[in-house]
């Protein structure tokens, strides 16, 4: 037993190195084959801290909230709203004070995704764990672990630190941090020299599983310091970046903010210079800063996005954030694994090899397939269904296919002997009752550790060239060989004895092929310029045939055998190359983290797949983490932003397919909604340019009531609209470009909104002039003119949401006519269209609404002068675009690019 005084030289920062002998790993410890006392453990729990996952501060939600309230449109409206109380409005100015609290709740609702993927990777850890403590087994909290201790290892056991086998051996599933389904071999016994540390025949790691055996192991690190504490420190450090439209949105908003500050400066000087009263001059203030703000535009955004991500729930894709809706539409690169995601994670026996080249069914192949199915661990369960490794099943389940069924309790009964799977020797044997009275040998595995126990005179030669034409074509292959025991002979005692001067039967391929809607997914990846590259911890040969198989690596496909080895000047290189696609083999946490970072720093949109915890840097860092619902970890799910429920790559095509059309419809609503800015601005503008002549012909409430009531459903409706065709057709918009540029705005503010102002303008003064109304004329309460002005203002806000009508059906397509499209193919837009009229008419004759927001009953004559605006506003737009494509077409003709080569994005 260890000395309880002696401390361990080791500092707590310090991990002691696992694959050192293990008489020097135990002295550099100072622990033995009887555990830690618990003095000494509870001392090294003091300097090392417990064993548990630790997971950094969360920002506050209030500092969160915050940073919403500062946002540049909610500062717009907080001006507003100082303006309005300045003014002893005090209606008004409550009134901007609740739209900046539900636009700020709502952000905040949306973007408050705290981080769980380092809780769920504490979870991985046992409650409790075995250990020898004072010389005796005991049971304690497994955060109570410290290096040095002894653990006991069983059947169906977590382990609950990185440790190193001292004694027996298991059979570990390592899935959560390699991805890989295969359970693999953990053995006492020295490391081997020059592979990565989670393919150590002798270690074991933290949250992994213990399938089977019994095994006692020498914990070498614990908490932070081990593969999962380094992959929590790894997913904590990459920090969420906003998405391209956040970063957009944001930029617009300054935008926004600086042409209403602006406007507000000039023509409030304006407005004193023409001697009206300061009351007036505020009231102009607050009207263009309420005017110039789209209240409505982060929340219809936000919904537009939310119903993009039911749409996406339904065809397999879970979006766990807003905005990632949009990103999906701007991705330009798909990192993806190989198993599960590109194939159908269900292997089968595909390919034969005999030494005689009978490849087709007969008695050589039928034998070959025959004892490799022996020489298996497959068990058939109470449910009746085949349980154990993959690759076995694939075996069992091809004999079955080939007519030679191997029935597993059948199987077991002949069975005198077996030697498990050893990764260092990469075979394992069994010892069969041949039915004849005498024994047979059985060995399969990797073709080089078969071959190498051959007889003399055996075909090694050609058997290696077999085996590597069936690697190249992306199966695993296995060498299975036999002997035949003399009659009487005993069972041999040991694998050495029994696997020698072995006869090869030939070899099976075992192929996990491509989902079948793959290939048309990468077809059309290819078709809307995304590039896709394979980023795989499997073999670089086998992760090649696929590619090539589903159509990556069209022109060029450059395989990274070792990709851990990479440097970052060489990947730069390898990314750099435009017209090659990659297959990253043999990756570990850091080489996709690498790889995500390094086509960030290149510009580029990435979507990463990833299952496994080592995944969850990576997912967390690429712009869109897509991890897998079903063979996925809890870790990677978290850290991911969308999960696929069906785990299929195509399922990520049609993802960015939908992202594209989400960001083509936001495009569309945001030309509707920034159209009536224009007219609402305009008023103010005539009211402040006549020096009060002209009484103001529009209420900071209406604009309220038109950015918040009548606009919010039909720019939710053009949210929905179908995807224009050929949206898979175009390449990916550049990640600088911005979801609003200068023809949207010259669309939006310079020729709908200008129609739509000069179309309300004349609604006004018509009424005014129709009651004999002057410039200058009083139109104040308890004057002759007062009821005609209600009426007036009322044709200003009416006029402006019939205006919207018809911006609605015109923002439906950016360049094609309405007739291509059809005018009843967005039912929900007709929707809206009918519940703004209804909410604007009830504004305008509902006797408690017209006190509250200013409003009076508008008379036949002006009702129909103002239902021909949406016909005139759609009208002018259809004859601008019009044009636009005759310039398009002309352009084309003449051999030249096009002048409106750019419609779809404007």
């Amino acid at each position: 037993m260890a000395d309880p005084a002696a401390g361990p030289d080791l500092a707590p920062d310090v991990t002691p190195d696992p694959l050192e002998p293990l008489p020097l790993l135990r002295r550099e410890l100072h622990t033995g084959p009887l555990g830690l006392s618990s003095r000494e453990a509870a001392r090294r729990l003091a300097v090392y801290g417990p064993n548990e996952v630790r997971r950094a501060a969360q920002r506050s939600v209030l500092r969160e909230l915050l940073r919403q309230l500062v946002h540049p449109l909610a500062l717009l409206l907080w001006a507003a709203a100082a303006l309005a109380f300045v003014a002893a409005i005090g209606v008004l100015g409550w009134a901007i004070v609740a739209v900046v609290l539900v636009n700020a709740g709502f952000a905040l609702v949306q973007e408050r995704q705290a981080e769980k993927a380092v809780e769920t990777l504490a979870r991985y850890l046992p409650a409790r764990a075995q250990v020898i403590r004072d010389g005796r087994p005991q049971h304690v909290p497994a955060r109570d672990l410290v290096p040095g201790d002894l653990v006991v290892l069983e059947e169906g056991d977590r382990i609950p630190a990185d440790a190193r086998l001292t004694e027996g051996g298991i059979e570990a599933d390592l899935s959560m941090l390699t991805g890989e389904s295969t359970p693999v071999e953990r053995l006492a016994g020295p490391g081997l020299q020059a592979i990565p540390v989670l393919q150590e025949p002798n270690l074991v790691f933290s949250g992994t599983s213990a399938t089977e055996g019994q095994a006692r192991a020498i914990v070498f690190a614990t908490g932070d310091h081990t593969e999962l504490g380094r992959i929590a420190a790894l997913s904590q450090r990459t920090r969420r970046e906003p998405s391209p439209l956040e970063k957009q949105v944001k930029k617009v908003a300054w935008l926004i903010a600086a042409v209403a500050v602006a406007m507000g400066a000039v023509f409030l000087v304006t407005g004193v210079a023409v001697g009206l009263p300061v009351t007036d001059s505020l009231m102009f203030a607050i009207g263009l800063l309420v005017a110039n703000v789209p209240e409505g535009l982060l929340p219809t955004i936000t919904l537009a996005l939310a119903v993009g991500v039911r749409v996406l729930a339904r065809q397999g894709a879970v979006i766990k954030r807003l905005s990632a809706v949009e990103t999906l539409g701007s991705t330009n690169v798909i990192c993806t694994d190989k198993t599960g995601t590109l194939t159908r994670n269900d292997m089968r026996l595909h390919g034969l090899w005999t030494p005689e080249h009978l490849t087709e069914s007969g008695p050589r192949s039928a034998e070959l397939i025959r004892a490799a199915a022996l020489c298996t661990t497959v068990t058939r369960e109470s449910d009746g269904q085949l349980h154990g490794d993959p690759t076995e099943l694939a075996l069992v389940e091809g004999a079955a296919g080939h007519a030679v069924p191997v029935e597993p309790a059948e199987r077991d009964a002949g069975r005198r002997a077996c030697f498990r799977f050893d990764p260092r020797l990469r075979l394992m044997s069994v010892v069969q009752d041949s039915g004849t009275g005498r024994l047979r040998v059985i060995a399969k595995g990797a073709p080089e550790a078969v071959l190498s126990l051959l007889a003399g005179g055996e075909p090694a030669g050609k058997a290696k060239e077999a085996a590597d034409a069936l690697a190249a074509d992306g199966m695993r292959v296995l060498a299975v060989a036999v002997r035949d025991l003399p009659a009487g002979a005993p069972v041999p005692a040991r694998r050495q004895q029994a696997e020698q001067g072995l006869h090869l039967l030939g070899l099976v391929g075992l192929y996990d092929p491509p989902r079948p809607e793959v290939a048309a997914a990468v077809r059309r990846c290819h078709e809307a310029g995304l590039t896709v590259h394979i980023v795989t911890g499997d073999n670089g040969a086998t992760a090649a045939a696929i590619a090539r198989s589903v159509g990556i690596g069209v022109p060029k496909l450059q395989v990274v055998a070792q990709s851990e080895a990479v440097d970052d000047r060489r990947l730069d290189h390898l990314l750099q190359q435009g017209d090659t696609e990659i297959v990253f083999a043999r990756s570990s946490p850091e080489t996709k983290l690498k790889v995500a970072d390094a086509l960030r720093s290149h510009g580029q949109i990435v979507a990463m797949t990833g299952d496994g915890v080592n995944d969850a840097p990576a997912l967390h860092r690429a712009h869109i983490g897509v991890a897998m619902g079903r063979s996925g970890t809890d870790v990677a799910r978290e850290a991911s932003t969308m999960v696929l429920t069906d785990d299929n790559f195509a399922t990520i095509v049609t993802a960015i397919e939908s992202g594209r059309r989400v960001y083509d419809n936001v495009r569309k609503f945001i030309v509707y909604i920034f159209a009536h800015l224009t007219p609402e601005v305009v008023p103010f503008l005539v009211f402040a340019l006549s020096g009060g002549a002209v009484p103001l012909p529009l209420t900071v409430l209406q604009i309220l009531a038109i950015d918040l009531g009548t606009e919010t459903l039909p720019a939710l409706a053009l949210g929905r609209e179908r995807a224009e065709p050929g949206v898979m057709s175009r390449p990916p918009r550049p990640s600088s470009q911005g979801v609003i540029n200068k023809d949207m705005l010259v669309r939006s503010w310079g020729w709908l909104g200008s129609v739509s102002a000069v179309l309300v303008m004349a609604a006004y003064f018509y009424v005014l002039w129709r009651a004999g109304w002057q410039p200058g004329d009083p139109t104040g309460p308890g004057t002759p003119l007062h009821d005609a002005y209600l009426t007036a203002t009322t044709a200003t806000f009416a006029g402006i949401v019939t205006c919207q009508v018809g911006t609605a059906i015109a923002a439906r397509t950016d360049h094609a006519a309405l007739r291509d499209i059809g005018f009843f193919t967005n039912p929900l837009l007709l929707a809206g269209i009918a519940f703004e009229l209804a909410f604007t008419a009830a504004l305008v004759y509902a006797p408690p609404l017209q006190h509250l927001f200013g409003t009076a009953a508008l008379p036949v004559d002006v009702v129909l002068l103002i239902a021909a605006f949406p016909l005139l506003v759609w009208g002018t737009d259809e004859l601008r675009r019009w044009a636009r494509r005759r310039r398009s077409t002309g352009s084309r003709a003449g051999g030249r690019p096009a002048a409106g080569s750019d419609w779809t994005h404007g």
